[in-house]
């Protein structure tokens, strides 16, 4: 193993491990500290992908987050990005007609006398 700074290739001294988990090394001749194999963060865009889809399909936060070992609000914060990421919907002409099947609604405020229609 040699120092990208000084490329001595003597006297390479371990020096502790980064959060992902690769072995840091100190050069003796010149003092720099450095990783020579740096092991990749996170998740694939694969994995994110297959959370996404399963908790799209219907399986919920927290049932898609015990199934893959991964947090709830992960999958969350990745559904969010994914929708950020989607084109604005397009606004629907004028609706010229409605149909409406036997709807019983609640119109009023709860603190005053209501109305209800049945149509």
């Amino acid at each position: 193993m040699r120092c990208p700074k000084c490329d001595q290739k003597e006297r390479q001294y371990k020096n502790g491990k980064t959060k992902a988990g690769s072995q840091r090394y100190r050069c003796h001749s010149c003092g720099h500290s450095y990783t020579p194999e740096k092991k990749v963060q996170g998740y694939s865009q694969a994995f994110r992908q297959k959370a996404i889809k399963l908790y799209v399909d219907g399986a919920g936060l927290r049932r898609t987050g015990r199934q893959l070992g991964i947090h709830h609000q992960t999958i969350a914060n990745w559904a969010k990005e994914e929708a950020e990421q989607l084109p604005e919907a397009p606004m629907p002409a004028d609706v010229k007609t409605a149909e409406f099947d036997e709807i019983f609604t609640f119109i009023g405020d709860k603190k005053t006398e209501s109305i209800s229609l049945h149509l």
